[in-house]
């Protein structure tokens, strides 16, 4: 059985796969400053028989503690996946070391399983929209705030305003402050992605867009069928390259 995990700023994704198919998946909150126990404590017995496990970062300071946590669990020690690794793509980004590898891995499976081109979308705590041209060349993309981010910056920059719950609210027009905000984070981020999209779609000309992240299923169904939302498309992207 292979462990695929996936460490995000907001959580970490641990997918168990037997051959190709992923069989159970869970997750946990992302803590920078834990230890390997920590992580044990917190995904508990749900390891089973693994023999192998690849991860993907975008938090270094958890990583040392991911590498111990597993290697004291299975025996071996994980492959961290980086940006040198044969996705099977073209990456045009300067400087390479500065991409985020959660961002050609969801590239990756996105090409691997729906073909390219494509754009994808990751709705996380932070946004990005990435292109993979036909010819199965990363051309790069774009970083926004995601909707948690939005929500705190209003409240750590207006000193009046409160920090609320991020969820959709029942009407555009909000009554109450809660509301209001609930309504500007939540339909402007819609907005902003129907924008963006948008834009993306007149200068490369592709038309097929895939999203994952945890915003994505939350949205998906107010961009009015744009994206195909594919809620494991990294840990299955982890899963194909740990076969090669």
């Amino acid at each position: 059985m292979l462990l695929a995990v996936d460490i995000g700023n907001s959580a970490t994704k641990f997918g168990l796969f037997e051959g190709d198919t992923l069989t159970e998946k869970f997750s946990i909150p992302t803590k920078r400053n834990t230890s390997a126990g920590e992580i044990k404590r917190d995904v508990g017995e749900r390891l089973g028989s693994v023999e192998s496990a690849i991860v993907c970062s975008v938090v270094p300071e958890l990583e040392g503690a991911m590498y111990e946590f597993v290697r004291n669990a299975i025996g071996i020690g994980p492959t961290f996946v980086d940006n040198y690794f044969d996705f099977g793509l073209k990456v045009n980004y300067e400087p390479l070391e500065s991409l985020g590898t959660d961002r050609l891995v969801a590239a990756f499976s996105a090409v691997e399983k729906y073909g390219a081109p494509c754009i994808v979308c990751s709705l996380g705590t932070a946004t990005t929209i990435d292109v993979v041209s036909e010819s199965r060349e990363f051309i790069g993309g774009l970083i926004a705030p995601g909707m948690d981010a939005m929500a705190e910056a209003l409240h750590a920059k207006a000193s009046k305003l409160p920090k609320v719950e991020v969820v959709k609210p029942e009407s555009v027009i909000g009554n109450s402050t809660n509301g209001a905000i609930q309504s500007g984070v939540y339909y402007g981020y819609v907005a902003m992605l129907e924008g963006l999209i948008s834009r993306i779609r007149k200068e490369s000309g592709i038309s097929k867009v895939v999203g994952t992240g945890g915003n994505a299923v939350s949205v998906s169904a107010d961009l009015d069928g744009i994206m195909t939302v594919d809620f494991d498309l990294t840990l299955n992207g982890l899963g194909i390259l740990a076969k090669r």
